[in-house]
């Protein structure tokens, strides 16, 4: 079956921490964007979000760009283009995590991984599994009629769970609650954001916090519901 005649323009930007699969994650979604309609292009760092002249014709932003820096003109490029309809969507610490050292960037995102609780120390070795927990993706009513939602019930996942620092302009779909347990400093529990969209000028945002990896991103539920996401946030 042939591909449609390409009649948007998405742009992945990845990079950052790899533990978090930047290539290989953001490959998964190139097909879908593609079958979609897409011309899909590619970039290592947010540099080309300083590119004047390409980034307002793009109609969709996919970041997965981890616990990375933005240069001041970059992020200007990247909020101007939002602003003036552009979508940005993303998963994880790839849009949740990307530019601590940029406070604006925060703003606009409405959502900022703070932590990941994980197993007793007594159970931990030192791998990226010391994080992983069997947790509940809780989805609210407003997911019910969503498009990006509609039809998927709350599910369960064993992986990174966010706590995330959010404030209330957010637009959410699903939450998902860390337990107190003996060893935890906190004494009631916390719910988070899980999914979340955010009106940003004239661009839509799209974020996932759950897909730390690519065996995450390819649980049915998470993958239906960043590929509505990315198809949502588009312009």
């Amino acid at each position: 079956m042939s591909q449609p005649t390409p009649t948007k323009r998405a742009l992945i930007v990845r990079g950052g921490w790899d533990g978090h699969q930047p290539v290989e994650a953001t490959n998964l979604f190139v097909p879908f964007l593609e079958a979609n309609g897409f011309e899909v292009r590619i970039e290592e760092s947010p540099a080309v979000y300083a590119d004047a002249d390409y980034l307002p014709t793009v109609d969709l932003i996919v970041q997965s760009n981890t616990m990375n820096t933005i240069e001041a003109a970059e992020f200007e490029g990247l909020r101007a283009a939002i602003e003036a309809g552009t979508g940005l969507a993303g998963w994880h610490g790839g849009i949740a995590d990307s530019y601590r050292n940029n406070s604006d960037y925060l703003q606009m995102i409405g959502g900022q991984f703070a932590a990941h609780p994980g197993k007793h120390p007594s159970e931990r070795v030192g791998e990226q599994s010391d994080n992983y927990l069997p947790h509940t993706i809780d989805m609210l009513p407003a997911a019910a009629d969503h498009p990006i939602t509609r039809g998927i019930g709350s599910f369960e996942l064993t992986t990174e769970q966010y706590w995330v620092l959010h404030d209330d302009y957010l637009d959410v779909l699903a939450t998902t609650t860390q337990a107190v347990r003996s060893w935890d400093p906190w004494t009631r529990p916390i719910t988070s954001p899980a999914i979340w969209t955010r009106q940003w000028g004239e661009g839509r945002i799209f974020v996932s916090t759950p897909g730390h990896r690519v065996d995450i991103l390819e649980n049915p539920n998470v993958k239906t519901i960043i590929e509505r996401g990315l198809l949502w946030a588009s312009r």
